[in-house]
């Protein structure tokens, strides 16, 4: 457990990114190989435990530092915020919704890095609309049988558990009251891996298609000890994700943003640097102005998440905002770069196939548009 102040964590983690990340995100990334010695790096600085709380062995960090933490290792490599993010979702769901018996089995491991978990949430039929999922969970004994196939699921091949989404009651009415969580530690019997995700950007990583194929878990396991109670957890840690997803974001827009900037006062055209041309000033300024409303808005956010309010709309705003902000500005540093932003030695094309992820991750921007729009009604009745 770290005693530094979060500034110092936070500077810590910079010089881990400028040092040790991006002279080798490029090549690692373009491989397609997973970083295990800069997730054995991150282990060391206590990232896996970086919001679990400080008496379960975790850094306690708040959102607002875990944010800012999420910005710089995607500043050098969007991915590594991803075996993150998973990972502490699922320690989210234990520590805010698990038993106190199930906080003391998983998180003090978890906030090492021992155990590595992700969420098993998203299936071939059932992303965004959660009430769809067909993965069942049927009691027998002191065991629950999970079945089921679920599909992009991060830290799937190299994690160690999982927190999978099921329906323990596929009858209920609203659907969504059938749902519960289980932590789901990977054993001889499964769950499977089937097959590896070949993606355009975000690679490196394990995204995986995972079965379930008549898997025995402890009845032990179900997150809170109480079957129905899965749709309220998984919502409220979706905030974290978003909140992630949204500082991510940030991190990748702050990189295209500063090779732009960089590029555009080393690059000569017609007799001056480029940065003295309005049309790429025009460029430049849209993108710092973009920049910071992006980082304001994540921000705000991980405030009303380390208040304890309820953020779903704020948190929603930040993941639209900064992840539109963050496509535009990948695809105007390649412009400011010109032929330089196409090539795959410079950094700038990796940002451009990163970006949509952000749009796409923890919730379509089409779907957050939907949970803002509510959200603003549900807060201005008439």
């Amino acid at each position: 457990m770290s005693t530094l102040p979060d500034h110092e964590i936070v500077e810590a983690v910079r010089r881990f990114v400028d040092r040790d990340v991006i002279p080798v995100a490029t090549e690692l990334e373009h491989n397609d190989e997973y970083p295990h010695a800069l997730v054995g790096k991150m282990k060391e600085l206590g990232l896996f435990g970086a919001t679990i709380p400080q008496e379960h062995g975790g850094l306690g960090l708040s959102f607002v530092t875990y944010a800012h933490v999420m910005s710089e290792l995607s500043r050098g490599w969007m991915s590594l915020a991803g075996v993150i993010n998973s990972h502490l979702i699922m320690a989210f769901i234990i520590a805010n919704h698990g038993t106190e018996e199930q906080k003391r089995r998983f998180l003090p491991a978890m906030a090492t890095g021992e155990k590595r978990g992700g969420l098993a949430l998203t299936e071939p039929h059932a992303g965004s609309d959660v009430q769809s999922l067909r993965t069942t969970a049927i009691r027998h004994g002191d065991s629950y049988v999970v079945s089921g196939a679920k599909m992009f699921i991060t830290n799937a091949r190299y994690g160690t558990m999982l927190a999978v989404a099921a329906k323990t009651n596929p009858k209920a009415e609203p659907a969504y009251a059938g749902i519960s969580v289980f932590a789901v530690e990977k054993n001889e019997h499964g769950p499977t891996v089937s097959r590896q995700l070949k993606k355009l950007g975000y690679k490196g990583l394990d995204t995986c298609e995972v079965l379930f194929e008549d898997l025995a878990v402890p009845a032990d396991n179900l997150i809170g000890g109480r079957e129905g109670e899965g749709f309220k957890q998984l919502m409220s840690a979706l905030e974290v994700g978003r909140i992630n997803v949204a500082a991510r974001a940030v991190g990748v827009g702050q990189a295209a943003f500063e090779h732009a900037i960089r590029y555009a006062q080393q690059r000569s055209a017609f007799g001056k640097p480029i940065a003295q041309h309005q049309a790429v000033q025009l460029m430049l300024a849209d993108m710092g102005t973009r920049l910071q409303a992006a980082r304001l808005m994540v921000e705000h956010a991980a405030q009303k998440k380390d208040a304890g309010e309820r953020c779903d709309v704020e948190a929603g705003m930040a993941k639209l905002f900064a992840s539109e902000a963050c496509a535009k500005m990948t695809l105007d540093a390649m412009r400011v770069l010109g032929g330089y932003g196409y090539m795959a030695e410079f950094p700038v094309e990796r940002f451009y196939r990163d970006a949509p992820l952000m749009m796409i991750g923890e919730g379509t921007n089409e779907i957050q548009a939907l949970v803002i729009a509510r959200g603003l009604l549900a807060r201005h009745p008439i």
